[in-house]
C-alpha cells in the first residue's frame, strides 16, 4: 500500500479470571512493540491481525468459554489512530476504500460480540484507536489520560471506524459537533475527566492499579451489580437544528475551503435515523474520497512537521547550554507579565519583573496574578500550584535585581533605540555569562547588541500572543550571537513546552514578515478604492484563522501599523504604509464589530469604511475578492522566495512550521508552501515548486 514501512502493531490475547465470578476475562492488548515515545498506530497488518484475534475470540466466545472480552494498550497508550504514512501511501481510491472497510470489520468483531464488552483505556486514545474503545459496551479510563477524542476533521479527514455514528448516538449531538468539529479545529482534546463528563467513558479510575481496578469494575458489570444507563437518543428537532447551527457555524469559518468538517458534518446529520450498515458504508465512503485529498496530504505533511519539530533543526548541542536557576524580564507590560507567568510556570524559578515607576510594576504583578487565576478558573492549577508560581515572581524598580539571574528577557516598548539601552544597562549589572534575550517582533537583534562590550550573549527569544498558548518561538541568531546564547535560548524553549525554530536576523523574521505583508496588502486595496467588506472576506477560501481585521485587532492596529513601517523602511514599499489604517489609528477607531455569535469571526466594522474614503490618496481602482487574493498570494510567493534566497530559515518546511504554529494556519493548508505550490502560485511567480512534488499533495498542480 506505501512505500514507507508499517510498524506493525499486534494484538495479543489472554485469558484472566474474574474475582468474585469465576468466569474468563479475555484481555486483548494493543502493542507496536516500542515504548510510549512512539505511539501504536494501525496500518493495513496492525487491522488484519487485530482482526483476526478477535475472531479467535469469537470464536471462543460462541463456544462458551469467556464471559467478557476487554482491549486495552501498552503503558501510557491505548492506541493513536490510524497510521497516517500507510493512509497517504493508498495508491488509489480502492485501496483507500479498503482500508476504511478493514477497520470496520476489525472494530465490529468487538462491538457485536454477545457478551459484555469493555475497552480499558490506560493512555492517549486518539482517532481510530479512540473508535476502537467507542466499539465496545463499556469503557473505563485512567485518570491520568488527557488525550481523547476525534482529531479526524483537523487532519483533512473523518472519523470514518464508527465515530461519525456511534458519538452523536452516545452523548448526543450537539456534545458530538463538539467532540469532532470543533475540538479538532481548536486541538483540543479531551481529558479522562471531561470525557467522563460528556458520557464518552463511563468511569475514571486511579492509574497505580487501572488495570487491576478496570477488571474488577467489570467483573461487576458481568454480575450485574452495576448498570451503566445510557442517553437517549435526541429526538428529530433537536437532531436538526444542531446540525444547521454547525453548518451555518462552517460556512462562516471554514467557507467551504475544506471538505472534510462538511463530509463528517453529513455523517452526523444523517447517523440519528440511518443503520448501522448504512452509516458505515457511507462512513467508508467519505473517508476514501478524502484520503485522496490534497488537503489530507497537506494535512500529514503538517503534522509530521510539527512532530519532527521536538528536535529542532539547527540548534547546537544541548550541552553548551546555561542553567537557568533565577530569571528576569524588562518591562511589565502584558507580553512581559505574560513571559513572567510562562517562566515561572514551568522552569520553576524565581523571576523579577522591572520596570521604571512603581505603578507599572505594580500593575505588572496584578496582570500576573490574574493570568494565574484565569488558570486556576479553568481548572489547569490547583489553588497551591498558583500560589506558588506567584510567589515565584516578583516586581522591582532596581536595575540591580538582575545581577543574580542566568537569563534576562527584555519586553519593553518596540523601538531600537529603547532596546539598546536596556541592554547597555543590563550590561552593568549582569554576570560574564548571563544571556540576554530580546523578544522583539521584528527589529534587528545585530543592531541591538552591536555597541555592548559582550555581543555574543544576545540573543532573540520571540514569543507570540497570548504567550501560554501560543507553542511557537522564534529563536533569533544574530551575526554575533554565541552557540552558547543560542544553545541557552533553545533549551530555555524546550523546558518551557514551545517548540523553537531557529531564524537568521531578518526584518520581520518568518511570521511577522507575512503576516505583516499579507495585511499591508490586504489594508493597500482598500486605499485603492476596494470596499472594506470586501478586502476582510478576500481571504476566506484560504480557511485562515481570522479575517484580516481581527488579526488587526488581535494584534492592536498600533502594533500593527508599527510593524509595517518598520519593515518598509527596512525592506521598501513592497511592505505599504497605508493612510487609512494610519488614521484608523489616530483617531482610535475601533477595526471590528461586536462578536456575531460563539465561534463565529468578527468582521470588519462598517464605520471604518468612511475613514478610508475621506483620506485623499483613496484611488477608484477597487478589485473583488479575487483580485485581492491573487495581490495577496502573489505578494506572499515572492516574499517566501526572498526569504529562503536570504537564509531566513534552512528549508520552506521551517517556514510553514513558523506559519502553523505561530500564525494558526490550519493543517489542511499544510503551513502556506504546499498550498502556493498545490494552485500554482509558485510556479508562476517563482518558477519553481517550492517542495518537492507529492511532498504535500498527490501530484504537482498544472
Amino acid at each position: 500500500m506505501s512505500q514507507y514501512t508499517e510498524t506493525v502493531t499486534h494484538a495479543y490475547a489472554r485469558d484472566v479470571r474474574f474475582p468474585d465470578h469465576g468466569g474468563t476475562l479475555v484481555l486483548v492488548t494493543i502493542d507496536n512493540g516500542f515504548d510510549h515515545t512512539r505511539p501504536t498506530t494501525f496500518g493495513p497488518a496492525g487491522i488484519a491481525e487485530l482482526e483476526a484475534t478477535l475472531a479467535a475470540v469469537r470464536d471462543r466466545v460462541l463456544a462458551g468459554e469467556v464471559a467478557a472480552v476487554a482491549v486495552t494498550g501498552k503503558p501510557y497508550v491505548f492506541a493513536a489512530g490510524a497510521d497516517l504514512k500507510q493512509v497517504t501511501g493508498a495508491a488509489d481510491r480502492t485501496a483507500a476504500l479498503e482500508l476504511a472497510r478493514a477497520g470496520h470489520r476489525a472494530f465490529s468483531l468487538l462491538a457485536d460480540l454477545p457478551v459484555p464488552t469493555f475497552a480499558f483505556v490506560n493512555g492517549v486514545a486518539l482517532g481510530g484507536g479512540f473508535e476502537l474503545a467507542l466499539a465496545a459496551g463499556h469503557r473505563t479510563v485512567s485518570a491520568d489520560v488527557r488525550a481523547l477524542g476525534l482529531p479526524e476533521t483537523g487532519l483533512g479527514l473523518v472519523p470514518g471506524w464508527g465515530g461519525a455514528y456511534r458519538v452523536p448516538r452516545l452523548i448526543g449531538v450537539a456534545a458530538a459537533l463538539d467532540v469532532i468539529l470543533t475540538r479538532p479545529a481548536q486541538n483540543r482534546p479531551l481529558t479522562a475527566a471531561q470525557a467522563a463528563e460528556l458520557g464518552l467513558v463511563d468511569v475514571v479510575l486511579d492509574p497505580a492499579d487501572f488495570l487491576e481496578q478496570s477488571i474488577r469494575w467489570a467483573a461487576a458489570v458481568v454480575r450485574g451489580d452495576i448498570e451503566v444507563p445510557r442517553r437517549r437518543l435526541d429526538d428529530e428537532p433537536v437532531w436538526a437544528g444542531a446540525v444547521a447551527s454547525a453548518r451555518t457555524a462552517l460556512d462562516e469559518t471554514v467557507h467551504g475551503s475544506r471538505p472534510a468538517p462538511y463530509r463528517a458534518l453529513d455523517l452526523i446529520a444523517a447517523a440519528r435515523t440511518a443503520s448501522e450498515s448504512q452509516a458505515f458504508a457511507a462512513e467508508d465512503d467519505a473517508l476514501a474520497d478524502l484520503i485522496m485529498s490534497d488537503e489530507m496530504r497537506a494535512s500529514v505533511y503538517a503534522f509530521s512537521l510539527v512532530g519532527a519539530a521536538k528536535r529542532p533543526s539547527g540548534a547546537p548541542d544541548r550541552s553548551l547550554a546555561a542553567p537557568v536557576t533565577r530569571a528576569g524580564v524588562v518591562g511589565a507590560g502584558l507580553m512581559a507579565a505574560q513571559i513572567a507567568v510562562l517562566l515561572a510556570q514551568r522552569l520553576e524559578v524565581p523571576v523579577v519583573l522591572r520596570d521604571l515607576d512603581a505603578d507599572r510594576v505594580a500593575a505588572g504583578l496584578a496582570a500576573v496574578r490574574a493570568q494565574v487565576d484565569a488558570q486556576v478558573t479553568r481548572g489547569r492549577l490547583s489553588p497551591q500550584a498558583a500560589a506558588r508560581v506567584v510567589a515565584r515572581i516578583t516586581g522591582s524598580t532596581e536595575l540591580s535585581v538582575f545581577a543574580g539571574c542566568d537569563l534576562v528577557i527584555e519586553a519593553v516598548t518596540e523601538l531600537l533605540e529603547v532596546k539598546k539601552r536596556v541592554f547597555a544597562e543590563l550590561e552593568q549589572v549582569v554576570a560574564p555569562g548571563t544571556v540576554l534575550a530580546t523578544n522583539t517582533s521584528a527589529l534587528s537583534v545585530t543592531a541591538m547588541a552591536a555597541h555592548l562590550q559582550h555581543p555574543e550573549r544576545v540573543v532573540g527569544l520571540h514569543f507570540f500572543n497570548p504567550v501560554a498558548a501560543m507553542p511557537l518561538v522564534e529563536v533569533v541568531q544574530a551575526a554575533t550571537t554565541s552557540a552558547h546564547a543560542l544553545a541557552t535560548a533553545f533549551e530555555v524553549a524546550a523546558r518551557l513546552r514551545k517548540t523553537a525554530v531557529l531564524v537568521s536576523d531578518r526584518p520581520g523574521f518568518v511570521v511577522n514578515r507575512l503576516l505583516v505583508l499579507l495585511l499591508g496588502i490586504v489594508v493597500d486595496t482598500i486605499d485603492r478604492g476596494t470596499p472594506v467588506e470586501v478586502a476582510d472576506r478576500a481571504l476566506d477560501p484560504l480557511g485562515l484563522p481570522m479575517p484580516p481585521f481581527e488579526l488587526f485587532d488581535l494584534v492592536g492596529p498600533a502594533v500593527g501599523l508599527h510593524v509595517l513601517e518598520t519593515l518598509n523602511a527596512d525592506l521598501g514599499p513592497r511592505f505599504p504604509v497605508s493612510p487609512g489604517l494610519a488614521k484608523l489609528v489616530a483617531d482610535h477607531v475601533p477595526v471590528v464589530q461586536a462578536s456575531r455569535g460563539k465561534g463565529l469571526p468578527r468582521r470588519a466594522d462598517p464605520a471604518i469604511q468612511a475613514v478610508f474614503d475621506e483620506h485623499p490618496e483613496a484611488q477608484q481602482a477597487a478589485l473583488d475578492e479575487e483580485g485581492v487574493r491573487d495581490a495577496v498570494l502573489q505578494a506572499l510567493t515572492a516574499e517566501i522566495g526572498r526569504m529562503l534566497d536570504e537564509g531566513v530559515v534552512a528549508s520552506p518546511q521551517q517556514i510553514d512550521l513558523c506559519m502553523i504554529l505561530g500564525a494558526g494556519w490550519g493543517f489542511h493548508l499544510g503551513g502556506i508552501c504546499p498550498y502556493l505550490d498545490r494552485t500554482g502560485w509558485s510556479l508562476r511567480v517563482l518558477g519553481h515548486r517550492l517542495l518537492a512534488p507529492g511532498l504535500a499533495d498527490i501530484q504537482p498542480a498544472a
